[in-house]
Formats: structure tokens, C-alpha cells, sequence
């Protein structure tokens, strides 16, 4: 079944967590969706995980698409949502261009940061999906801070969500605030909200992929590591490179042999060349 913002919306008036986690590839889209992910995400954080930018702000819309192609041909059932990169949003016009485009390439909804209302209502008044983000933004925020953590800032975001939701907004990803605020924010809003460092009360969480399989070399308090995959690729690295060094591979069963004849054949004709 293709799941849809009725059916992610659904989810909430029903109590159901909505699960979502980042992806930036093919192979990696595929298993996602054969686990049965709610949201797969092409988020703006392949700059710095996958393409070795220090930030998010150095991330292309061409590289964008790139990698939101690669991730569409491995997503059937999940809703498909990307991020718009840093400065293709500045106001309504150019926003719509941007989102008309990452639609267009496989994406059932973008994603932007920060309150931008005006641009929110242009994408929905055109049929784009179109989620907020709100508390820490990357692109903005030079350093990962909490967010919200006073009165003042946190009913400014609390504002801000209800004005993107007003704005036509269908979710909204609340990064690095306090639980209470997250849970606040939750239950004001009639849409989704998603949590990543945002506490228990979210409608949802996502999480970078290669923070929860242990590939990030940081150890990260809102992160939870599920595998430890990047010591298990060290170590075949490492395994490998012996192997190759030493003569451990390839074996045997590692390679393929001419027909006996043949060999016969192309060995006598080469010594008659000598």
C-alpha cells in the first residue's frame, strides 16, 4: 500500500508513530523500504555524510537530485520526502520552481526550514506537499544547539508551528527542542509532528541513517546506534586488504577456468609466436 499524508495523518488521530529515517541511495532505499518504513527521507544531511561537505549549506540542488533519483528507484510503498537545499527557497517564485523540479524527479513532498510562511502557502496553493521545520535548522544554525529552551523562544516556535500549519504546511520536523515543547507543539497541531532530538512525544521520529547504524564518528545523545555497521565495514576493510596482501584471496572458488582444449590451444599457439 502507497503511504500517503492521509495515511501519515491518519496515524496520528490514531495514536500510531510514524517512523521515517534518511536515505541517499539505491541500495540503501531498498532495504528501507523492504522494512517497511514509513518515511524515507533525502534529506539535506547527504552533504556532510555522504559527499564530505563540513555543512549543509554547501549541498547542490543538482547533487539533490542526483541522489533523490538514485533513492526513488528503490522506494515503492514509503512516502518519498526531500529536502530543498539552502538558498533555493529565498521567496515564493523560486521556491515553487525548486519544488515543481524535486517533484518532478520522485519526490512526494519537499521539506524547508525555518518560518517561512509565505513560501509554504505559494507550494500549497500549487499542490505541493510541503513540510516545515522548526527548532534547530542546519542550514541556518551554524552550531547544533536545543532550541525553544526559554519562554520567549519557545512560544515563538510554538507560534511559528501553528503559522506553518495555517500557512497550509501537511508536517512539521521539530529538531533539537526540549520534550515538553515538542509535546506541546504535538498535541496544539491537528498535522504530524516528527521528532529527531525533540523527545518522546512527537508524532514520529527520524534519524540520520548513518547515525543509527553507528557510520558517524560522533556519539550523539538524541541518537539511538542499532548497528554497529561502521566497525563491521573497518574490519572487512581490514580483512580484505590482508587477504589481498597475503594471498588470501582470491582462492579457488574465487575464479573461472578456460575449457581445458581451449587452453591447450592458446598456449601452444603462443609458444610457436616466441
Amino acid at each position: 500500500m502507497k503511504k500517503t499524508i492521509a495515511y501519515l495523518q491518519e496515524k496520528k488521530r490514531c495514536g500510531q508513530k510514524i517512523s521515517m529515517l534518511t536515505c541517499y541511495d539505491y541500495p540503501t532505499a531498498v532495504l528501507q523500504e523492504k522494512a517497511g518504513l514509513d518515511v524515507i527521507f533525502v534529506g539535506d544531511s547527504l552533504g556532510p555524510n555522504e559527499l564530505g561537505y563540513e555543512r549543509e549549506i554547501s549541498l547542490s540542488l543538482d547533487e539533490m537530485v542526483h541522489h533523490l533519483r538514485a533513492v526513488r528507484r528503490g522506494v515503492k510503498n514509503a512516502y518519498l520526502l526531500v529536502d530543498m537545499p539552502y538558498k533555493t527557497y529565498e521567496n515564493p517564485v523560486m521556491a515553487l520552481q525548486t519544488a515543481k523540479r524535486l517533484v518532478d524527479c520522485g519526490a512526494d513532498g519537499v521539506k524547508l526550514e525555518g518560518m517561512n510562511a509565505d513560501v509554504v502557502s505559494c507550494l500549497h496553493k500549487n499542490g505541493i506537499e510541503v513540510w516545515g521545520h522548526l527548532g534547530f535548522n542546519p542550514q541556518f544554525h551554524e552550531k547544533a544547539a536545543i532550541q525553544g529552551k526559554t519562554f520567549d523562544s519557545a512560544k515563538r516556535l510554538l507560534e511559528d508551528a501553528v503559522a506553518l500549519q495555517n500557512a497550509g504546511a501537511c508536517m512539521i520536523v521539530l529538531e533539537l527542542v526540549p520534550e515538553e515543547l515538542g509535546k506541546l507543539i504535538t498535541e496544539t497541531l491537528a498535522i504530524p509532528t516528527i521528532g529527531i532530538g525533540a523527545g518522546r512525544y512527537t508524532d514520529g521520529q527520524v534519524l540520520v541513517v548513518h547515525d543509527m547504524l553507528g557510520i558517524t564518528p560522533y556519539k550523539l545523545r538524541h541518537a539511538k546506534i542499532y548497528g554497529n555497521i561502521g566497525q563491521m565495514m573497518l574490519d572487512a576493510f581490514l580483512m580484505y586488504i590482508h587477504d589481498v596482501e597475503h594471498g588470501g584471496f582470491p582462492q579457488e572458488e574465487n575464479v573461472r577456468h578456460m575449457p581445458e582444449a581451449e587452453w591447450k590451444r592458446l598456449s601452444h599457439f603462443f609458444q610457436q609466436q616466441v
